[in-house]
């Protein structure tokens, strides 16, 4: 019939933990050519203050990760009373030997404990989560350095949909220093047309409308109405939120949004693969050089 509806788009899957498994196997080749080479293995120190559960497990990811594509993992693991002035010794230490290429520590930070010194205080050569504000800085004005590991894994994932990302109209919800404000950045470093939105902007509905990808992280489950996604569109669910049944939600309506997506990234297996496998290539990095063996 002439005035039958098209039939619904359903947007592909933009699976995170497939791609991230390629790329784990890729540094686990870099990281065996480079041994043979003759290099030091590159060592990544995680630091735990603490007994959070949750901070728990995601340190156990990452340390299985870092074994899995063989490198070295020298992890620290701290008391909850743990002093500032302990903890800087650490990271002083750590700072200091050769055998670690890179620093994670993990957040957060029980109470009491300054955040942003303990961040400022990792070497920036070390620091591989792209959190001190020198390499921040850099990222701001366009100079090589380690880039946050959830921001570069975003822009594996966009880079896997073959969408032109130069001239497109990207929408970043979320303004936070680990997410929101480096991911826009590094759009803008590949010539997309960025709008940052936050809690007050005035119509998020029409600006997520006019995007051609949409990169959700703002922390608030299923913010992202389906409706607002303009058809064809590519949307990134950073968002990781627990519901009070217990499941897993992002921050967009993912049966409703994928009806009009081109691609969408799944919640879970999205984006926190990603993060962890951007971890790996960072230390990666750190230990050789974005070039030769880890390019």
């Amino acid at each position: 019939m002439d005035d039958a509806s098209p039939p619904p788009v359903s947007g592909r899957l933009l699976d995170g933990k497939a791609l991230a498994a390629r790329i784990r196997e890729e540094l686990q080749e870099r990281v065996r050519r480079g041994l043979e080479a003759g290099r030091s293995r590159p060592g990544l120190a995680t630091v735990l203050v603490g007994d959070d559960p949750a901070s728990a497990v995601y340190v156990r990811n990452k340390r299985r990760a870092c074994e899995q594509v063989g490198l070295a993992n020298l992890h620290r693991q701290l008391p909850a009373s743990t002093s500032s002035e302990a903890l800087l010794d650490e990271i002083a230490a750590l700072n200091a030997d050769p055998a670690v290429h890179g620093i994670l520590v993990q957040l957060p930070l029980p109470a009491g404990l300054d955040e942003a010194a303990i961040l400022e205080a990792v070497d920036p050569a070390k620091d591989v989560d792209g959190f001190h504000p020198r390499n921040q800085g850099c990222l701001l004005q366009g100079r090589p350095a380690l880039r946050p590991c959830t921001p570069r894994g975003i822009l594996r994932l966009l880079d896997e949909t073959g969408i032109e990302l130069r001239g497109a109209r990207a929408v970043v919800v979320g303004r936070s220093n680990i997410v929101g404000k480096p991911v826009a950045l590094m759009l803008l470093e590949r010539h997309a047309t960025v709008v940052l939105c936050h809690s007050r902007t005035r119509d998020l509905a029409a600006e997520v409308g006019a995007a051609d990808v949409v990169v959700a992280a703002v922390g608030v489950p299923q913010l992202i109405r389906g409706e607002w996604i303009r058809p064809g569109a590519v949307v990134v669910d950073v968002g990781i939120n627990r519901t009070g049944d217990g499941r897993l939600t992002g921050d967009v309506d993912f049966e409703a949004a994928r009806e009009r997506a081109s691609w969408i990234t799944p919640v879970p297996g999205g984006v926190g693969p990603m993060t962890i496998a951007m971890l790996l290539q960072n230390t990666l990095e750190a230990a050789w050089g974005a070039a030769g063996e880890a390019g």
